[in-house]
């Protein structure tokens, strides 16, 4: 979201939508409380490639978006988002649906949150691990000014097609520095660690470097180059055993250097 959608503070932005296609601005003044205004806002894009924490959800097509959420006077908030997905990421998978909420408060100036996720994927089978992608985090964040750092812990016995993997921890920090009036630096680090027994062999980070300017009516470009790197050579050759056009078992590299370009708009 742009600081112009509903007057939202960037920690609001960060905890209520996490759309990948969008920019948070967290560059804007959290000292100024009557920006938390309460309401409805929503957002829809297109972009090149659908990329969540270093990963190429999509495996290299286009992707498209939408989100909508409300945030409450008291600063309680709740949405949900949707995003398409390629059945080389996740097995017959097409649509990747989150349902999110939580509360988000400032305190000298600096902003704060707790909030819920569960992740499901309509109609999608389960991993070669035999394992289902489908699973719930809590995440607790902080931004003050251009920074914030927000860590995701997952509650679900299992993560994202690993089994026994309760206790994930996912950190996201980065800066979105404002370059102009409508222009905005996007700098972003992650770390995953996977639990449970064995499966530190799935611990990775990512990064990323972008771009975003926003336009009038509520319009936003961006472009950014993202990266994960596998602790091991777990992401290298990935499959969910689907076929491809050849009829073969289909390979692919989802952390592997991509650069997205993504145009959205905010209601």
């Amino acid at each position: 979201m742009t600081k112009s959608v509903q007057g939202l503070t960037p920690l609001v932005c960060l905890a209520l939508f996490t759309l990948p296609l969008s920019t948070c601005a967290a560059g804007a003044d959290l000292a100024d409380e009557s920006a938390q205004e309460p309401g409805f806002t929503a957002e829809a894009g297109l972009a090149t490639e659908y990329v969540q924490r270093g990963f190429r959800r999509s495996d290299g097509r286009p992707a498209a978006e939408a989100g909508i959420g409300y945030v409450h006077p008291s600063g309680w908030s709740a949405g949900t988002r949707v995003a398409t997905v390629s059945d080389r990421a996740i097995t017959n998978g097409s649509v990747e649906w989150e349902v999110l909420g939580g509360y988000s408060g400032m305190l000298s100036g600096v902003g704060y949150s707790l909030m819920g996720h569960y992740f499901t994927y309509p109609g999608a089978g389960p991993s070669v691990n035999g394992v289902r992608f489908g699973y719930g985090e809590i995440s607790a964040g902080v931004s003050y000014k251009a920074l914030y750092a927000k860590y995701n812990y997952t509650v679900t016995r299992n993560y994202f097609g690993i089994a026994n993997a309760r206790g994930t921890g996912y950190l996201d920090g980065g800066a979105n520095i404002d370059l102009s009036d409508a222009t905005m630096l996007n700098l972003h680090a992650g770390e995953g660690s996977v639990a449970g027994a064995g499966n530190d062999y799935w611990n990775w980070r990512d990064v990323k470097v972008g771009v975003t300017h926003s336009f009038a009516g509520g319009w936003k470009l961006s472009g950014a180059y993202t990266r994960a790197f596998g602790a091991t050579h777990a992401y290298e050759r990935s499959t969910t055993n689907m076929l491809d056009r050849s009829a073969r078992i289909g390979y692919t590299d989802p952390g592997k250097n991509t650069f997205v370009v993504a145009l959205s708009r905010t209601f």
